[in-house]
């Protein structure tokens, strides 16, 4: 192990201890852990396997002043050619439970739980309400942080409750809260969770009661839609950018001219104008020039801003 600017020989000890030393990765590739298949080494990436491991390394770094980033299943991210600095906690196999509560009609599950696994627990036990978010790439975790949605369907409409560490402010250990939904201010790709910079440890969803054979139906309807709409098969971090009010950003972009459009492997999506894609060995700074190249051609052809949905992190 050799000393990062960030994180001293003492602190990777301290992680190793409570996370155990597997789970303690130097300069590890991002691109390895994010849908682009884009991104620079992580300086030190840790996995915790509890809950209580996993307050142990936030309080840990945070007490050190060291930068935390927490990742998931890295599908709404961009991580910079030269990585990220400091600790990225990784959550996701290594916390990833899903407990059904079905005569509540309630799932609970850990942050590192993909939405599909929640989703396919709550089809197994006849539970409705996950169906438009069960194609979704994302963590628990992450779809809390950004309400995520797709089709007519929210992650906010049918979230209960979360736990969640609360950093202190004072570089003194957090505190760990447990929130109701409506107190998370979940509006259009956001939430009290982005905004507070709290750390989902799980979260609760509130379900409708059905049969199996309808959630199921449900869901191979959507997800049908989104097989047939959007490409899937190409490494991207879904939609680029946010839907600007009154327009749809994918058609914005088509009728700009665009489809197609590249930087060097980073490219519009021939599919569905909304993805930029990953074509081979796309580079973030490939990503971000064709980001700024399609924003400055909305914006002239028809003077509208496109803002980017998908998060940058790191040091581009």
């Amino acid at each position: 192990m050799h000393e990062h600017e960030y994180v001293s020989e003492e602190m990777l000890c301290v992680l190793a201890q409570i996370a155990g030393e597997d789970n303690v990765l130097m300069t590890e590739p991002m691109r390895d852990h994010t849908t682009f298949k884009i991104g620079g080494p992580a300086d030190v990436m840790v996995t915790p396997t509890t809950p209580e491991a996993l307050v142990r390394v936030l309080d840990t770094c945070y007490l050190g002043n060291v930068p935390v980033t927490v990742v998931g299943n890295g599908s709404d991210l961009l991580v910079g050619d030269r990585g990220v600095r400091g600790v990225v906690v990784l959550l996701r196999d290594n916390l990833s439970e899903v407990e059904l509560d079905a005569s509540r009609w309630r799932v609970t599950a850990q942050a590192g739980a993909l939405l599909r696994d929640v989703a396919l627990a709550a089809a197994d036990a006849g539970l409705s309400g996950m169906e438009p978010l069960w194609g979704i790439p994302a963590t628990v975790g992450g779809a809390c942080f950004m309400n995520a949605g797709a089709y007519d369907g929210t992650t906010g409409e049918v979230l209960e409750s979360v736990r969640a560490y609360v950093p202190s402010k004072q570089g003194n250990r957090g505190s760990v809260v447990t929130l109701e939904a409506r107190d998370l201010n979940m509006g259009y790709r956001k939430s009290r969770v982005h905004d507070d910079g709290l750390i989902v440890i799980s979260a609760t969803f509130k379900l409708s009661p059905s049969t199996p054979a309808m959630v199921r139906a449900a869901m191979d309807d959507y997800r049908a839609r989104r097989e047939e709409k959007q490409p899937l098969e190409m490494a991207s971090a879904g939609s680029t950018f946010k839907r600007p009010a009154g327009y749809f950003a994918g058609k914005l972009i088509m009728d700009a001219g665009l489809r197609g459009a590249r930087v060097g492997d980073a490219q519009v999506s021939e599919k569905h104008c909304g993805f930029v894609v990953n074509t081979g060995h796309a580079s973030a700074k490939d990503v971000l020039g064709l980001i700024e190249h399609v924003q400055s051609e909305v914006k002239a052809q028809f003077g509208v801003d496109l803002e980017p949905e998908v998060r940058m992190v790191g040091e581009f």
